[in-house]
């Protein structure tokens, strides 16, 4: 029997793997006996390291340090955030309604504390940009609300106006969530350019641990209520025995995701060079987002009458790991509501599929890829071929 070719993993939007550095603190963090909340050296050195770790999240964000809370990853930390009830400047504040994008997150979709009658939505364009003019006719009402958008994509890549949203915002009295999972690591990231209130981070997205994340504040005068209350843990802001490995491996991997200034070039030529190879094999390759600012990691595209849910078994059998939009789906291949609100059609985004690379991406990964590709095709839809010939 032939050995099986050696792993190639192309799926860093859904979870980037453990960087070595995180990995090595991991373990000696978790070496150490002490809850970060006793007042005995044991205690006092599990806090050190966890304030260590806050640290490092702020500077990656452009905040202060006591603005971090750590979560148990980007669904809480994005729950946290999408509140109604807030306290500003010491006084409570009663938001009434949630915009939100129509291409965000499925934690944002679900559309946190607020009821669903409490819920619009602003379209996107063809590119999965958010419509500014929508947005900003829904702001000239007075009524108080929280503007929820991702910084950038997780299926298309698409990076959208933040600085801008940010703006109108403020302008109009609103408060502003920026979902920065998939940002971080992949763009630079300044909550104060931004003027967002609060961003939320998952690490496992950049090289950190699974099942821990952040949600950073600009103020810590202006925070939304508790999600998880009982002990005075992060600052009253989230009660429960801190993680402290977890966030040693979150600041670990912050601070090695922000001295990576030349991944984005890196990342972007490789891109490129994986999306001549597609339309080389296909004439007829669609890209999606391909006329937005995208992350340079990201690669969605389509190739019509190759389904998505068949070329992921034959990618997996070739011991290549990609993926059909978001991981977010209990492991099921279904029309992308992203795709579906960018207006593309149901049968081509049925065979959209999605690259996404990172700091463990090399050439050969690429090659390898662009090596079993043609045979997909021919296996799928050999046309799709004939046409490009």
């Amino acid at each position: 029997m032939a050995a099986r070719p050696p792993l190639v993993y192309l799926d860093h939007n859904a979870g980037a793997p453990l960087r070595p550095a995180v990995r090595d603190a991991m373990i000696e963090a978790m070496a150490d006996v002490g809850n970060a909340s006793s007042v005995h050296g044991a205690g006092r050195r599990a806090r050190g390291r966890l304030e260590a770790a806050r640290e490092q999240v702020a500077r990656l964000c452009g905040a202060r340090n006591r603005a971090v809370t750590f979560t148990s990853g980007g669904t809480e930390a994005n729950m946290t955030a999408l509140s109604p009830a807030w306290v500003d400047q010491g006084e409570p504040v009663y938001l009434d309604r949630l915009l939100r994008g129509a291409s965000e997150h499925p934690s944002v979709v679900a559309g946190g504390r607020f009821r669903v009658a409490e819920q619009e939505v602003i379209p996107v364009d063809a590119n999965g940009v958010v419509d500014l003019p929508t947005l900003a006719e829904k702001l000239k009402t007075a009524t108080p609300s929280l503007i929820s958008i991702m910084a950038a994509n997780n299926e298309t890549g698409a990076i959208q106006p933040i600085a801008e949203i940010g703006r109108m915002a403020k302008e109009a009295g609103a408060f502003f969530h920026v979902d920065a999972v998939q940002a971080a690591g992949r763009m630079p990231i300044d909550i104060e350019h931004w003027q967002a209130d609060v961003i939320t981070l998952s690490a496992h997205k950049f090289g950190g641990p699974q099942g821990m994340g952040a949600m950073v504040v600009r103020s810590t005068a202006r925070v939304p209520s508790a999600l998880l209350t009982g002990g005075g843990q992060e600052n009253w802001r989230r009660a429960g025995t801190e993680n402290v490995a977890g966030a040693v491996g979150l600041g670990v991997a912050a601070q090695d995701a922000a001295v990576e200034a030349g991944e984005a070039g890196r990342l972007a030529a490789l891109r490129d060079r994986l999306e001549e190879g597609l339309r080389a094999v296909c004439a007829g390759t669609v890209i999606f987002s391909q006329g937005a600012s995208r992350l340079a990691n990201t690669s969605c595209f389509a190739v019509p009458g190759v389904k998505a849910e068949t070329a992921l078994i034959a990618f997996d059998l070739a011991n290549l790991c990609l993926s059909s939009g978001s991981a977010c789906s209990s492991g099921k291949v279904s029309v992308s509501h992203v795709l579906s609100a960018m207006g593309v059609d149901e049968d081509l985004a049925r065979c959209a599929l999605r690259v996404s690379m990172g700091w463990s991406t090399t050439e050969a990964d690429v090659d390898r890829f662009l090596e079993v590709w043609p045979g997909v095709v021919d296996r799928l839809n050999p046309q799709a071929r004939t046409r490009a010939a």
